[in-house]
């Protein structure tokens, strides 16, 4: 039984962060766009991104810096082409921004009026991150955000969730395999609607709410990643999940990021009793990339027995630090910290997830239709390591480029007429929610556990055992109750977890952010872990 569909439009992009909403805004010039945000609309990790974009602005920097400093970042492991193609990008997309309202800071003396406020991250052998105090991501997003509400061609439908992609040989359509829409979970009607779409984006972002600990919101359950895995895209690199330094140690700020920016403005980490450490593990010291710093912190926790090392930024003037951190200065002190005085309590904590659903430069997946731009794709600009703001950076030109293909290709592709009924008639309302709560804490406790900043093979092999147990769990489940919010991430998140856990027992090195005590040296040539489904015949 088919119907018309509840939604129609040309394009639908599933997440509403800098990679979807810039999307949008570029192609509803000329398309009907729908944006699909899981929350409301600006909640995602772009509105939490605090340290900045990188891209040349100064004219003692050059683009090939930019490259260099990127493929150094990413442990041999970045492909070249993709690298040179983003930071190549980098300055017009960024002004397009600009050009759309996003003030970043300048630099103050009057002279240079014109002249952006570039700071330094770790990484970087110049300054190039441009940004908005310590609150980047949020004056992006809210711009955005903004301009998308007041555009006509723009329809944002929030607090739904995409629950998968409807692929035209799954619904008996003729000609070439391709995505024809996807399956909506409205949890306001509480009921699962289709939206019929001549092209689908996923700008879903990352997925490190698989661990107990990450900076990311709620919202990064990997559900791009699952539902493209589902539909035969391949994915690639998910054992890189690069695990933040600096993350507030507290309990009721549990994701609250320090920006790596101050430490690039001189902050110093610290064992508890005030001695620095990271001059012993790098020559770079705090500026060494984050997968170093990672390690390093979780070392010196285990070698200690402490449950947390110290960011002490104090012997700057308190001007400078309220000035260059207010966002972060304000927070701590509504929690008993005050930044200008005292050093303050970190963890490492799961921050961005490297790999993803493998794309072109166009942003386009092994699905015809079928698009993924952002932290849910794998680009080849990461590799085993991402170097500090190039994700905001990604987010972007791949925004562009992947509007400019979809405008090209939309006039030869005709809608489909209907689409089947989502199917309800055998499944009954859950009398269990704790047991998804269960499968959930376990997940996350376990990942974290075993699939963490140190991993060995055993603890891989532990962790997948535990993995295909729950697998077999949520599947019955799903197949057999309503499905709610919670048992749709979590569906998402185990097999995310799944390809993170098989990417990782594929890596026979240590690499990066993937560094296991069974092959501590990495092998002569760097390569890509790619894992492709097997679809059912």
């Amino acid at each position: 039984m088919t119907h018309s569909s509840d939604y129609s439009c040309d394009v639908l992009i599933i997440g509403s962060g800098a990679a979807g909403l810039s999307l949008a805004l570029r192609l509803a010039e000329k398309h009907r766009v729908t944006v699909l945000s899981k929350g409301p609309v600006s909640e995602g990790s772009t509105f939490y991104a605090q340290g900045g974009i990188a891209a040349v602005f100064d004219e003692t920097d050059s683009i090939e810096s930019h490259i260099e400093d990127t493929l150094i970042a990413g442990g041999g492991l970045c492909e070249r082409d993709a690298v040179s193609f983003i930071a190549s990008n980098a300055r017009h997309c960024v002004q397009w921004l600009i050009d759309n309202g996003v003030l970043f800071d300048k630099e103050t003396p009057e002279n240079s009026a014109e002249r952006y406020h570039l700071t330094r991250e770790g990484g970087h052998s110049h300054r190039r991150i441009l940004h908005s105090a310590d609150a980047t991501g949020r004056a992006v997003e809210t711009t955005l955000v903004s301009q998308a509400l007041s555009h006509p061609n723009i329809t944002l439908i929030e607090r739904s969730n995409a629950v998968d992609l409807i692929v035209s040989d799954k619904i008996g359509l003729p000609g070439e395999r391709r995505v024809v829409g996807a399956y909506i979970w409205n949890r306001k009607r509480e009921k699962v609607e289709s939206c019929r779409a001549r092209s689908v984006v996923l700008a879903t972002g990352g997925a490190a709410k698989v661990y107990q600990y990450t900076t990311n919101p709620d919202v990064a359950s990997g559900d791009g990643i699952a539902m493209a895995w589902r539909a035969g895209c391949r994915v690639a690199n998910l054992e890189f999940n690069q695990f933040h330094p600096t993350c507030l140690f507290h309990p009721d700020a549990r994701n609250f990021l320090l920006t790596e920016a101050l430490r690039g403005e001189g902050a110093l980490l610290k064992r508890p009793d005030g001695s620095r450490f990271m001059p012993d593990f790098d020559p770079r010291g705090e500026l060494a990339p984050r997968d170093i710093v990672a390690r390093a912190i979780d070392h010196e926790m285990k070698r200690l027995g402490a449950d947390c090392m110290y960011l002490d930024i104090s012997h700057q003037p308190p001007e400078f630090i309220r000035a260059h951190f207010p966002t972060i200065f304000e927070k701590l002190l509504t929690l008993g910290f005050d930044l200008t005085r005292q050093p303050i309590p970190i963890v490492p904590a799961a921050h961005y997830t490297c790999g993803g659903v493998m794309v072109n430069q166009q942003g386009q997946t092994d699905l015809p239709g079928l698009y993924a731009i952002g932290e849910v794709s794998y680009t080849g600009l990461h590799g085993a390591n991402r170097l500090a703001s190039n994700s905001l950076l990604e987010c972007l030109v791949y925004g562009w480029s992947a509007a400019e293909d979809i405008d090209r290709r939309l006039a030869d592709v005709e809608p489909v007429a209907a689409l089947p009924v989502w199917d309800e008639s055998r499944v009954d309302d859950s009398d269990e929610r704790v047991v998804i709560q269960h499968n959930w804490h376990e997940l996350r406790l376990f990942m974290w556990d075993y699939v963490g900043i140190v991993r060995t093979t055993k603890r891989l092999e532990r962790a997948l055992r535990r993995i295909n147990t729950l697998q077999q769990e949520i599947d019955e489940y799903y197949a057999n109750f309503r499905i709610s919010n919670n048992l749709l991430e979590l569906r998402n998140l185990v097999q995310v977890a799944e390809l993170m856990v098989r990417c990782a027992l594929d890596r026979k090195e240590s690499r990066g952010l993937h560094f296991t005590l069974d092959y501590p040296e990495a092998q002569g040539e760097a390569r890509p872990t790619i894992l492709a489904p097997r679809l059912a015949e």
